[in-house]
């Protein structure tokens, strides 16, 4: 929800809406600036709560003592306004943003641990003359600040502080993030030299130009006691479950979901349609019945059936996106000056997928992230299971199998168990996952290690490597449409509850991401429920190289721009894309890591070569 931008210290009024102004694409809905010779906050407006004129930021309160610029939403804002009124408070608006204002009015930024949403806001406080930061629990909106002579900005991305840096060149750090492409997210580290990344499940105050940071969350120290018995902690999920979606509907606008067929999409989507029809609650949409699907035809890839399957079961109004890379060809360095990051993977299929929503009149959408970290979706979660738990090979072998079976492109399996127990080992080993990936940054904590083995692997997937990135991807391909996803998977109460299950409540009986299916499977197509079959949201990337954008890449790889790429090894990147292109080397992994070592060029071209300077 909107884009954020400000300043302590002095910055020209109109240099700052020239900056606001690269957030537009974050909020088209509308602009606000709010400026003085000492702060400045800007708000670039996605309209989706209290859509009138007194839900507009910045936003003040208590007479003007307190001003806020706020990315996000805060779900369970209903709740936190009745107990702010009992102790009282009045509000002049129908918003979530009021509601912040009122509880760091009433208990400074201790009131972030009463939230439940997804969250990066400054707020000022004119009496003390400090500014307040806060960034959500786990980093679904994103935050950057730098440092610049005497002056203090930050803002939701990048480019809007690209500006005021006088050069933007490449980090002394880039090497190693190229490198790491799924660590860095979870440091301070950026691309770009001189913007920080301020740190998710933290808070700080600026005061006098020194920034001050607190963690306030921390999952391991939120742990839950549950129930002994599987059935009741399917019982307890399916509660919280339901609730996560629930207060993720409250809307003024249409929402949707981006539904692939898979487990966890359609969970969100089933468990919308229960909640719609046992009557929803306050602010809950009417309008919600409308997914979008993106269709890969002719690949493996492509999930349509499946979804189909949870399209009828629910009289869902669906929109079947059918994903082509011509079309986006001449928007590429569009899409990588938006996008900002480096990744494995193309990001044609999300950003053409959330483009179509914005199209459709839906700018909310519930989807299914976390789901894979938190329950087991991953191939890697499986060798880790193999290999570190007292789980039976055969078991893990036949869930191997049937995630990915044999007429995917993207693996390939062994069929007899002791030969993928080998494969799983030499993955494993290769992966240099024994040990360093089932470390988190959080081991220190006593909890860490009264998780089992599998959990603790999980947990640093969800909160030092995947997942961050992950999110961190997808807040980038909806707001480049002006889409806001809402996770409910990523409740913090479901986080939690996550890792207070053991690892048998996660795969048992055949199945991965158990307790889901036995909690929201009543509400889902059985066909979806008994799913084992593992796809994910890649792109045919050897199919686009050898067929549909063959000729780009030609083009690129024989272009001086290329050939004098500083960030990449122009002659080995050639060499690897013309294996892929010619059939040399047409395995997904291998064009996956060309695509990896290719990306680096794209974002030099996109960032690099443009002209900041302020007018």
């Amino acid at each position: 929800m909107c884009g954020i931008f400000g300043c302590v210290g002095y910055i020209a009024e109109h240099h700052a809406q020239a900056c606001l102004d690269t957030l537009q694409h974050r909020g088209p809905d509308g602009r606000g600036l709010w400026h003085t010779r000492d702060i400045t906050l800007g708000h670039r407006r996605l309209s989706i709560l209290d859509l009138s004129e007194t839900g507009k930021q910045p936003m003040s309160y208590a007479g003007g003592r307190y001003w806020i610029t706020f990315n996000g939403e805060i779900y369970n804002f209903l709740e936190i306004r009745s107990d702010l009124e009992k102790r009282g408070h009045r509000f002049d608006s129908t918003s979530d943003t009021e509601v912040i204002l009122a509880a760091y009015a009433e208990w400074g930024l201790d009131a972030v641990a009463r939230f439940n949403g997804m969250w990066a806001f400054a707020i000022w406080d004119s009496v003390e003359r400090v500014l307040a930061l806060s960034r959500d629990r786990f980093g679904k909106k994103p935050l950057f600040y730098a440092t610049i002579g005497d002056r203090f900005v930050f803002a939701s991305e990048m480019k809007a502080i690209y500006p005021l840096l006088g050069e933007v060149r490449p980090s002394r750090h880039f090497e190693w993030m190229k490198r790491n492409l799924f660590t860095y997210e979870t440091t301070d580290k950026c691309l770009v030299e001189g913007i920080s990344r301020f740190p998710a499940g933290h808070s700080g105050l600026l005061k006098e130009g020194k920034l001050a940071c607190r963690r306030y969350w921390n999952t391991l120290e939120h742990l839950r006691e549950v129930p002994q018995r599987y059935e009741e902690q399917v019982e307890q999920f399916r509660e919280l479950f339901i609730d996560a979606c629930r207060i993720r509907m409250r809307s003024d606008v249409p929402i949707g979901t981006a539904l692939s067929g898979g487990i966890d999409s359609s969970a969100v989507a089933s468990t919308m349609a229960h909640i719609a029809a046992h009557a929803g609650g306050d602010r809950v949409a009417r309008d919600w019945q409308r997914a979008f699907v993106a269709t890969f035809p002719g690949s493996p890839l492509d999930e349509t059936g499946y979804a189909q399957k949870v399209v009828d079961k629910h009289g869902l109004n669906a929109t079947f996106v059918p994903i082509d890379p011509i079309r986006s060809l001449d928007d590429l360095d569009w899409y990588f000056y938006q996008f900002e990051e480096l990744y494995v993977t193309s990001p044609i299929p999300m950003i053409q997928l959330y483009g179509e929503m914005r199209k459709g009149g839906v700018v909310v959408t519930l989807d299914g992230h976390g789901a894979d970290e938190l329950f087991v979706g991953y191939p890697n979660e499986l060798f880790e299971a193999a290999v570190g738990s007292d789980i039976e090979l055969d078991e893990i072998a036949d869930l191997y199998r049937e995630m990915f079976p044999k007429n995917t492109s993207q693996f390939s399996v062994p069929d007899d168990n002791r030969l993928l127990y080998a494969y799983f080992v030499v993955r494993k080993l290769a992966k240099s996952l024994m040990g360093r990936r089932h470390v988190s940054r959080d081991a220190g904590h006593a909890a860490f290690g009264r998780l089992d083995r599998f959990n603790q692997y999980l947990y640093a997937l969800t909160h030092d490597t995947i997942l961050p990135t992950l999110l961190r991807n997808y807040d980038r391909y909806s707001m480049i449409n002006g889409v806001e996803i809402r996770a409910p998977f990523m409740d913090h109460r479901i986080v939690s509850y996550a890792f207070s299950i053991p690892m048998r409540s996660k795969i048992n009986r055949g199945y991965t991401k158990r307790i889901v299916r036995d909690a929201i499977g009543g509400f889902m197509p059985r066909e979806i429920v008994e799913r084992k079959s593992k796809v994910g949201f890649n792109t045919p990337i050897v199919d686009w190289m050898q067929k549909d954008m063959k000729p780009y890449f030609l083009d690129v790889i024989n272009s001086e721009a290329f050939r004098n790429s500083r960030l990449i090894d122009p002659a080995r990147v050639k060499k690897r894309i013309e294996a892929v292109i010619h059939g040399v080397k047409p395995r997904f992994a291998f064009a996956e890591r060309t695509w990896k070592q290719f990306v680096p060029y794209l974002w030099e071209q996109a960032v690099l070569k443009r002209s900041y300077r302020l007018a």
